[in-house]
């Protein structure tokens, strides 16, 4: 007779929370936004000219371009003979992290589900540009040209009034984390609440 050990439960509670449905949903979401980024990526790289043209969305705040980052967030490592080599495993290693995540997830958790699906397709979606060109295609740039604002924030410690420009990948990657934060703040305990299980009532009658 199998002996119930705490390990063993946990095996069988991690087994039981495996469905179909939790791993569709995960790879709807994973698919969508890889392929949605690639294809915006194609679009810039075929219509705007690197480093020159620009497509205005919201005169003074938003605006189309072509940049090519050779390193991670903010350029860093641009310049490294290695960086690829620190990128491959730095996605190998998130890679492995977002599967184990999911697997621990319990199945009717949507939100993190999806969270961890936007995170995992701007992981895929930035993995591919490097694989394919040693470069990632960022083209989404948000800015300001309002004076009072501009001159705060070229004078504060960011001393820019131009956010580096980024592509669908990041910005699935930011609202995966923040999804996370919101889960973490607003919806854990809401969550934790509801599965505390009551305390039994007491038993007022005296044995006679």
């Amino acid at each position: 007779m199998a002996e119930h050990t705490p390990e063993a439960e946990e095996v069988a509670d991690l087994r039981a929370e495996q469905t179909p449905g939790k791993y569709i949903l995960f790879a709807v979401v994973t698919v969508v936004f890889t392929a949605i980024d690639q294809w915006t990526k194609i679009l810039v790289q075929r219509n705007i000219g690197p480093l020159r043209d620009e497509i205005k969305v919201i005169d003074g705040f938003l605006s189309f371009v072509h940049a090519e980052n050779p390193g991670a967030a903010f350029g860093m490592f641009g310049s490294s003979d290695y960086r690829m080599y620190f990128f491959g495993v730095f996605t190998l290693i998130a890679l492995f992290v977002l599967g184990r995540m999911l697997y621990e997830l319990p199945r009717d958790d949507r939100f993190q589900n999806v969270a961890l699906g936007l995170i995992m397709s701007g992981a895929i979606g930035n993995a591919i540009d490097r694989v394919m060109k040693q470069s990632v295609t960022d083209f989404i740039r948000v800015y300001t040209e309002n004076p009072t604002l501009k001159n705060w924030l070229e004078s504060s410690w960011y001393g820019s009034a131009e956010w580096p420009s980024f592509n669908i990948a990041d910005a699935a990657i930011v609202v995966g984390m923040g999804m996370f934060v919101i889960h973490w703040m607003f919806l854990e305990e809401e969550i934790d609440d509801e599965a505390e299980p009551e305390p039994p009532e007491a038993d007022t009658a005296e044995a006679s």
